[in-house]
């Protein structure tokens, strides 16, 4: 048996796509089962929350979007908790492990009775997500070799966005048809096939031998990681204020029927996968110019869905837009926060999804105060818009701390250790 190894592996090409594939259909299960609640969260709302869903549909459905907070916020609490806890553990068995823990509580979601219960399942869910990502990015890079980091992490990501043209939109159809409890056990299915193919296709890695807990948890000593994380955070608020309440945008402000829905999350997923690839090649090429322009991006297209969501091109070309901006951000932030991590790259690689779980978090919680105030579905989008421009500011002020760092020629401390000061990417 060939030993675990770090780095770029001696594997054929082919096996080194398969590889990926295996590892980019997590990414297809875990975008399923984060994104299928938002075009479900009608059906969610009536069926578990009856009676306030018979006195106000707003508000049931403002009540219902705490299970999609849920999950995000298990992702900022297992991302950091699991890949500080296990960095020394081989990768391949770490992430057959999570995805054994994600099929398990994907039926879960699927059978308990009650709203509560449901929440709790659909949080301990999402523990498993960011650890996933952090360490499937890790062995896609070591695949992909030296110069394509983004590109690994890209094609890993794939997998969620891809989910969001076929995935998404085809269990949303099932769950509007079969029931939500339905679509949920397929998407269980989704993991158990990915524990299958990791398990065949994916080559040992080992973890890093010299890790700590301690070691990992230094990333939080750095000012430049707060700054990482704070971007992902509020900047992604803008994406999921919209997608949260994509359902209801689509029927009650545009004005089309349920089975709209599905097709209108085929837009979202097919401008993320564009954005998500484009920005994992322009991030190879420069962090920074691929953050700021996929931010002006961002911003143009939240401005744009607001003022013409009652048009149905508006909102289509709004929502294309919107998905293909967020999701060009995610390889360049991933890298950023790679870059200043520094030897902290297990916890590194898993704390962007914490930090863009925590602007899923956001954004559903602030569209749900506005909607549930009777501002009504398109007072999201502005609540994204205003989150955007917080993260380019944010964006903006991290660069400016990297050049004025440079300026000065010597060692400065990032948070805790004092680092060589590096040209900005």
């Amino acid at each position: 048996m060939r030993a675990p190894t770090n780095g770029p592996v001696t594997l054929s090409p082919t096996r080194i796509r398969f590889a990926l594939l295996a590892l980019a259909l997590g990414g297809f299960g875990i975008g399923s089962t984060e994104f299928v609640a938002m075009g479900l969260l009608p059906n969610l709302a009536r069926d578990l929350l009856p009676a306030l869903y018979g006195a106000s549909p707003d508000a049931a459905n403002a009540q219902a979007g705490w299970l999609i907070s849920a999950y995000a916020l298990g992702v900022v609490v297992g991302a950091p908790t699991i890949a500080a806890a296990a960095a020394r553990w081989p990768r391949k068995q770490l992430l057959l492990g999570l995805l054994a823990a994600f099929t398990l509580s994907t039926v879960a979601s699927a059978l308990l009775p009650t709203f509560g219960l449901v929440l709790a399942a659909r949080f301990v869910a999402a523990l498993p997500h960011g650890a996933y990502f952090g360490i499937a990015s890790l062995v896609a890079a070591d695949l992909m070799g030296p110069g394509k980091r983004a590109r690994g992490v890209a094609l890993v990501l794939s997998g969620l966005t891809i989910a969001n043209i076929i995935g998404v939109p085809s269990i949303t159809w099932l769950g509007q048809t079969a029931g939500w409890r339905a679509a949920y056990l397929v998407v269980a299915a989704i993991f158990a096939a990915t524990f299958v193919a990791v398990a065949l296709l994916v080559p040992l890695q080992a973890g890093n031998p010299h890790a700590t807990m301690r070691s990992e948890l230094r990333a939080f000593g750095r000012l430049q990681v707060w700054f990482a994380l704070s971007i992902g955070a509020i900047g992604f608020g803008g994406l999921f204020a919209v997608y949260t309440y994509v359902a209801p945008l689509v029927m009650e402000v545009t004005g089309l029927g349920a089975g709209a829905v599905p097709l209108v999350l085929v837009v979202i997923g097919v401008g993320m996968t564009i954005g998500n690839l484009v920005g994992g090649v322009l991030a190879d090429r420069s962090v920074r110019r691929t953050m700021y322009a996929f931010f002006v991006l961002m911003l143009l297209a939240l401005a744009g869905l607001a003022l013409s969501a009652q048009h149905l091109p508006g909102l289509l070309l709004g929502v294309f837009f919107v998905g293909a901006a967020a999701s060009g951000l995610s390889p360049a932030i991933q890298t950023r926060l790679m870059d200043v991590s520094h030897d902290s790259q297990s916890i590194a690689a898993a704390l962007n999804h914490s930090a863009l779980n925590v602007g899923n978090a956001l954004g559903a919680f602030l569209g749900g105060l506005a909607v549930a105030a009777g501002f009504g579905y398109v007072a999201p989008v502005w609540i994204g818009l205003g989150l955007s421009v917080i993260g380019l500011l944010l964006t903006v002020a991290s660069f400016l701390l990297d050049r004025t760092r440079r300026r000065n020629g010597v060692l400065l401390p990032y948070g805790t250790e004092a680092i060589a000061v590096v040209p900005a990417p």
